[in-house]
């Protein structure tokens, strides 16, 4: 992806940048009557790696479901490299852990689309036992879903993606509501398929746990506001833009921490009692 921090929309490209998957040039979606997105552009490349933050209801989920193909965007263009495969990996807050259906059942709905008739083939079945092994869920196959952790539930989807052979896989809040260990179990696998050669997009809430560990990141309030590498991008001037609050950006270790200016409402007599603004970390969820 073009590393390109803007305030004014980038230059329109006539044909697909040499190796791209897919290009993004002025596309616009909307709900009803209110746009979610406005004149987005986004180009991604094989190797790409790039997390896209911002507040909720920015249209961060949106984006991934447009490049996917699940949304058509009311004005602008969406263009796709032939026969690019790419996997896509929900919210698991989205997902009914209820529905009665194996671990392998869940990933051999990857192949629904593919098929004549509603019986998998045993290499189909071979193949997806094969993915849950890679991804450290063998012999969890028979299992049913709502009997795994938070990390293997999430294992699960990748490898439902996964299945699909993809050279772009999206990923929506992947470490959404899981525990700090399991979020670093879940962003080192992450990382390892990236290494295998995946070009990977994720969204996240999380900006120091996260996205400032990633290559790139795009700040997205229905509008781009800025693409780059987070030493870049992760500005308070950038920030405040994307999320309408100040922030404050400091450095630590030689990476950007991101921190949230507030003031409790009790702080209203002085500085005796402490007034003035407190400094937290901007956690997941924030």
């Amino acid at each position: 992806m073009s590393r390109t921090s803007r305030r004014a929309p980038l230059s329109r490209i006539a044909e697909d940048p040499p190796g791209s998957l897919i290009q993004l040039d002025r596309v616009t979606c909307r709900y009803g009557h209110g746009p979610v997105l406005v004149d987005v552009d986004l180009t991604l490349r094989a190797g790409d790696f790039i997390g896209i933050v911002g507040p909720s209801g920015s249209g961060k989920s949106t984006l991934l479901k447009t490049i996917a193909g699940a949304i058509t965007p009311v004005a602008g263009s969406v263009r796709r490299g032939d026969g690019l495969a790419i996997g896509y990996v929900p919210q698991v807050e989205t997902v009914n852990w209820y529905f009665p259906i194996t671990v392998r059942e869940a990933v051999l709905m990857a192949r629904i689309g593919d098929r004549r008739t509603p019986w998998s083939t045993p290499r189909e079945r071979a193949e997806a036992d094969e993915a849950l092994e890679r991804l450290g869920l063998g012999g969890l196959g028979g299992r049913h879903i709502r009997e795994l952790s938070g990390g293997q539930q999430q294992r699960v989807f990748v490898a439902r993606a996964m299945l699909r052979r993809p050279a772009l896989l999206l990923l929506d809040e992947p470490t959404s509501g899981v525990d700090v260990r399991t979020r670093h179990d879940v962003m080192h696998l992450i990382h390892e398929l990236h290494h295998d050669g995946l070009a990977i997009v994720l969204t996240t809430h999380d900006l120091n746990g996260i996205a400032a560990h990633l290559p790139s990141i795009m700040c997205l309030n229905r509008e781009v506001i800025a693409t780059g590498a987070p030493g870049d991008i992760l500005t308070s001037e950038v920030l405040e833009r994307t999320y309408g609050a100040p922030l404050e950006v400091l450095s630590h270790g030689g990476m950007p921490v991101v921190v949230e200016q507030y003031e409790t409402p009790w702080d209203t007599t002085g500085p005796a009692s402490g007034e003035g603004h407190h400094v937290h970390p901007v956690y997941e969820g924030s």
